[in-house]
């Protein structure tokens, strides 16, 4: 079945075995070219996975591009969402929209985000990239199908990794319960995933052997062997009244078709810079069959348009002072997950700690446990891609004594987990470390699905929790530090992906549980040398006109903004940073509250998730009722993220410095 013209039920055209391999090849080299535009995504999976691409979309999948909507059309569910790109560009290929559109991907405000999102793109089904998800979503789907009477069909594209998740298992048990022979799972089984090979992450295999068991139909597919891929895909969606589901399990290889790529872990999630596209292309012979000066031209011709649109939103004063913009003031940026791991790498001699690692684990630093020290490899044990599962392994291993640490994407480690945390880690009072690594919108590009803005609601609602938010490499060492020796009971360690500003020292005071003062002093050659660091218990009242509240990384933006107003309004701003998030420190709010001319709170998350806490305190704070307290919350507005670069996203959302400077004129009526 072809693509069709709905409207007549004609097919729109046939495609050959050979002009679905020409297409494939072509397909592999135009998404390497939008990789290489967005400067992020993932090229081994997308490239491994073409061949079937090309013919599920071109050969056997129904659908009709101009009318992406037509309810006979059949779904296709991208389970494995971070393969995204071989998504969009199989519906460019498919006529759903100009090719040129995809140099957009990953880029602030484009339809073509970091993982799908149906609502912005036609012809993508459903938004994923929560791995496991998308199979229960096409289990929903092909159980409408059946109560509607429709015989279209489900696709469900999945990956290898993906099976570590044990929501995947519950939607196979479903869909053979209840005989969904409408639905195809189609499985990408090319062997590797972020952290390694499959078989040595977290093994899934005998797959065909676990999927059989379950009462399905098993096909195996050599994924590129176009004749046997269209022959087997061909079976699946005619596989009628058979009273059982179908799996094709697509044997491929990751990174297909360039040398370089092919088999390697390392390009899981990387782009080619341009003299990497040059060679792929090359190997791909595909070096004149497009212009890529001109496609690489129009995705930069949209980013400097994005920009432009963001910059018309931001506040103005008399000069530009954002980072490193001038000789003044400038800053080192690092990853504040160096932190965590560096000191992972000091203090894990301690025999009693254990790291789980759960497939990001180079990425989120927690490797750096191991990677110095060979003897701690058995104190190392990966878990896959299984948040679940990792965090009850966790509470096991600390009932026994042992401090575990636990770390994954924040999205996933305050949410996926949610009900585990609170049972079996809060209500038992156990010492788990648990690691919300690449919070907030750090993670950029990979948009929506993979942008923590929640965890302190989550996190601080949960009864015997502590949670730390630090705001910079060195404070993230010392949080960590802390967290590990000091601390016993939950806690949950909250930090960002993207470098950011150092703003503080070695010697800079640090005690959990209690916030910190910067009070900027001068403009000196170093941010870091422009703020006096005091304990909020040491401070001296120096009745300030405003105290902007804040945690994490938002707190160099709080200190960024006192520069700002102190420069162009002359305005003294106490900035209390609050590093500690659960046990808060209550003390330095009300005194901030009744020393200084109002409270703003500023936080890199959804709005409310530290105001709200600093608006209870005051109002809930007797010394105060008979006392009014200017208040006002600058954080994410009840949205969800979007792709973009980190930097694009913190100004598009109204965080950065300026935004909080702008609200402070505003209550100060200036």
């Amino acid at each position: 079945m072809p693509l069709v013209d709905s409207a007549t039920g004609k097919d729109l055209r046939e495609f050959t075995v050979d002009q679905l391999m020409e297409r494939a090849n072509y397909m592999r080299g135009l998404n390497e070219i939008a990789l290489c535009s967005a400067g992020s995504g993932h090229s081994g999976g997308t490239l491994g996975i073409m061949d079937i691409c090309a013919a599920l979309y071109l050969k056997i999948a129904r659908h009709d591009p101009k009318v992406p909507g037509w309810d006979a059309r059949d779904r296709i569910v991208w389970s494995a969402g971070h393969k995204a790109p071989a998504l969009y560009t199989s519906l460019a290929i498919s006529g759903y929209f100009e090719e040129r559109e995809l140099m957009k991907l990953r880029m602030v405000g484009s339809p073509f985000q970091g993982h799908p999102h149906w609502r912005d793109c036609p012809g993508v089904e459903f938004s994923t990239g929560s791995l496991g998800q998308g199979f229960s979503l096409g289990v929903g789907v092909a159980l409408a199908a059946r109560l509607n009477g429709r015989d279209h069909r489900v696709f469900v594209i999945s990956s290898d990794g993906e099976q570590q998740e044990g929501s995947i298992w519950e939607s196979a048990m479903s869909a053979a319960h209840y005989g969904l022979d409408n639905l195809i799972l189609i499985i990408d089984k090319n062997r590797l995933q972020i952290d390694g090979a499959v078989q040595d992450v977290m093994g899934i295999d005998p797959l065909v052997e676990k999927y059989r068991s379950f009462n399905w139909e098993v096909v195996g597919v050599d994924g590129h062997d176009m004749d046997d891929i269209v022959t087997k895909l061909d079976h699946a969606r005619n596989h009628n009244d058979t009273g059982r589901p179908i799996a094709l399990i697509c044997h491929t290889n990751k990174g297909r078709g360039v040398s370089f790529m092919e088999n390697a872990v390392g390009w899981h999630g990387k782009p080619p810079n341009r003299e990497e596209l040059d060679l792929a292309l090359e190997e791909l012979g595909l070096d004149n069959a497009f212009n890529v000066e001109g496609l690489l031209e129009h995705g930069a011709a949209y980013r400097t348009r994005a920009n432009a649109d963001i910059a018309a939103t931001m506040p103005s004063f008399t000069k530009d002072y954002w980072w490193n913009t001038s000789d003044q003031m400038k800053v080192e940026m690092q990853p504040a997950r160096k932190g965590f791991g560096s000191a992972l790498d000091k203090y894990g001699d301690d025999e009693r700690i254990v790291c789980l690692g759960a497939d990001i684990s180079d990425s989120i630093c927690i490797s750096e446990f191991h990677k110095n020290h060979p003897n701690r490899r058995d104190r190392f044990i990966s878990v896959g891609v299984a948040e679940q599962n990792a965090t009850t392994i966790a509470a096991g291993l600390a009932r026994e004594g042992k401090i575990p640490v636990f770390g994954t994407y924040g999205v996933f480690a305050s949410t996926r987990n949610l009900d585990q945390l609170r049972v079996s880690v809060c209500y038992g009072n156990l010492n788990v470390l648990v690691v919300g690594a690449h919070g907030g919108i750090s993670v950029g590009p990979d948009g929506a699905t993979h942008q923590e803005l929640e965890a302190i609601f989550q996190i601080t609602g949960l009864p015997n929790m502590h949670m730390g938010v630090p705001c910079d490499i060195v404070e993230t060492e010392k949080m960590t530090r802390a967290m590990l020796f000091d601390i016993v009971g939950p806690k949950y360690l909250r930090f960002a992906r993207e470098a950011t500003p150092i703003i503080t020292k070695e010697d800079s005071p640090f005690r959990f549980g209690e916030g910190n003062i910067f009070r900027f002093r001068k403009s000196a050659e170093h941010f870091v040398e422009a703020c006096d660091v005091v304990l909020a218990s040491e401070y001296v009242n120096e009745s300030e006109k405003l105290t902007i509240v804040s945690c994490g990384p938002e707190t160099a933006e709080a200190a960024r903004a006192a520069y700002i107003l102190k420069t162009e309004c002359d305005i003294e701003i106490r900035v209390l940073h609050l590093h500690t998030l659960k046990p808060i420190d209550r003390a330095a709010v009300v005194r901030a509250a009744h020393e200084t001319g109002g409270v703003i709170t500023a936080e890199e998350h959804q709005v409310g998730g530290l105001g709200n806490q600093i608006a209870g305190i005051i109002a809930g704070e007797r010394s105060l009722e008979n006392r009014p307290v200017p208040f006002a919350m600058i954080g994410v507005k009840d949205r969800f993220g979007e792709s973009g670069e980190p930097w694009q996203l913190i100004k598009k959302f109204g965080l950065a410095a300026e935004h909080i400077a702008h609200k402070a004129k505003e209550m100060l009526n200036l």
